[in-house]
Formats: structure tokens, C-alpha cells, sequence
């Protein structure tokens, strides 16, 4: 018995927790792309310049790392190098590196891929039915939060909200958008920024310019045939909103 007892004693005290202070679980976001698309300035520049990863879901019990882009998912796994060191292995294709510095979680920089900083948002998205759902979340409050009211075109004078979980009142004919942030809808917008808007399961590309308080709607205009991949330029204005 007494030998089992040792080795008992030997396992119970290699199972160490990872300190409060320096363990890296939970949501982080680049809340840098964040903050300077919220300064009225193009969503699509704000996010090339800020770096394409947008949200860490991190959990150091399980060992597992996933990051989000604006257009996909990727996991790996999840290796300590030091108390403030971290290591991200996408099974051999692969790896990134991170590293704490107090309230910021920095992703080093790596050949084609700028270093990149991460914040803990203020609060979690509610669903997670996509992935990025807090960048998403935070990004909608800051970018399109608040009160706009219409000034040109159907429905001149109306009040305007946009919600940070993809809804909106107001705006005639729709009750949800969707910011694009990359992917296919950017690489389609010929680097203009694009959002859906719609209701229900239908919803239809659009062109949208943001100059600090004032956001353009431009229909979008396909110039592409039917068996090629869709290209869109800016048509007719539908909408010119002021924020209040």
C-alpha cells in the first residue's frame, strides 16, 4: 500500500492549475480593428491593417486553441512554454505563437502575417451560431450602434437601429444585416465594403461607404454572367444615413 500511496501523492502534485493571472483562457479579440473602424473610417482598410485573425477561443484545461478569421475556423492544440508563452500547433501544419503581456494577448508576427494584439471583450456574444460571434457582436455595437436617421431616398426622416446581434429597425424592407469582414463578399466587392441586408432566410448583397458619421447604401450591381463568380460595383444610392 505504501508504494501506491507515494505514487498517488506523486500524480495529485503534477496536476498544478495554471495561475489566475497569467492563464489565457477565454475569449480574446482584436479589438484594435475594432476601434478604428469605429472612428468612421473604411471597414475592409481597418480590418487589412489591423491583421485577418479576429478571435481567439481559447480553453489551457483541454489544451485546445481555435481563432477565427473574418470568412473561417481553425483549431489546434494548446502547449505552455513558459509562464507567459504559448504555443499554438495546428497538427503539424503549422503554429502560432502567443505571448501575455498583462491585459493583452499579443500574436507574434510570423513570415506574411503581421504580429497582431488581442484584448478580453467587455462581453461575450449571447449565441455562438458563428464563428467570431463576440468580434461580430462588438464590432456591430461600435460600427453601427446608435441612432441614424435616413436623409435621402424611401423613408427620408425615419429613425434607424442597428442591433449588435444582426438586427435592424427601420431601414424599409429589412430586419437583419450582416457585416462582410472577409472572404469570398470582400474578394467580390472589389474592395469595396458589402453587408447583406435582408429578412427572414433571403437577403441580398449591398455596397455600403462610411464616412465618419454618414453610411452610404449603394445598390450592388453585378457585372459578372450568370456562370461566373459574382462581381459588384457600386449602382443607385438607396439610403444615406446620419448617426444622431
Amino acid at each position: 500500500m505504501r508504494p501506491l500511496l507515494v505514487l498517488s501523492l506523486l500524480l495529485l502534485g503534477g496536476c498544478t492549475s495554471i495561475p489566475a493571472e497569467t492563464d489565457i483562457s477565454g475569449i480574446w479579440i482584436n479589438q484594435a480593428a475594432i476601434d478604428a473602424a469605429a472612428q468612421g473610417q473604411s471597414l475592409h482598410e481597418s480590418l487589412n491593417t489591423h491583421g485577418r485573425n479576429l478571435e481567439w477561443d481559447i480553453n489551457t484545461r483541454t489544451g485546445k486553441a481555435q481563432v477565427s478569421s473574418g470568412f473561417e475556423r481553425g483549431g489546434g492544440q494548446l502547449l505552455q512554454k513558459s509562464p507567459n508563452a504559448w504555443t499554438v500547433d495546428y497538427n503539424g501544419y503549422g503554429t502560432d505563437e502567443l505571448r501575455l503581456d498583462g491585459k493583452r494577448l499579443t500574436q507574434l508576427a510570423k513570415e506574411h502575417v503581421p504580429q497582431q494584439v488581442f484584448s478580453r471583450p467587455s462581453k461575450t456574444a449571447k449565441t455562438h451560431t458563428k464563428w467570431g460571434s463576440t468580434f461580430r457582436s462588438a464590432l456591430n455595437a461600435a460600427y453601427m450602434g446608435g441612432q441614424w436617421k435616413i436623409f435621402d431616398s424611401h423613408g427620408t426622416g425615419q429613425r434607424v437601429e442597428f442591433t449588435e446581434d444582426g438586427h435592424v429597425s427601420g431601414l424599409p424592407g429589412t430586419d437583419r444585416y450582416e457585416l462582410c469582414l472577409d472572404g469570398d463578399c470582400a474578394s467580390q466587392g472589389a474592395g469595396n465594403d458589402t453587408l447583406y441586408l435582408g429578412t427572414g432566410d433571403l437577403s441580398d448583397t449591398w455596397i455600403f461607404v462610411r464616412k465618419g458619421k454618414q453610411l452610404e447604401i449603394f445598390q450592388a450591381i453585378n457585372q459578372s454572367r450568370p456562370d461566373e463568380i459574382p462581381q459588384f460595383t457600386p449602382g443607385p444610392r438607396q439610403w444615406l444615413l446620419v448617426k444622431q
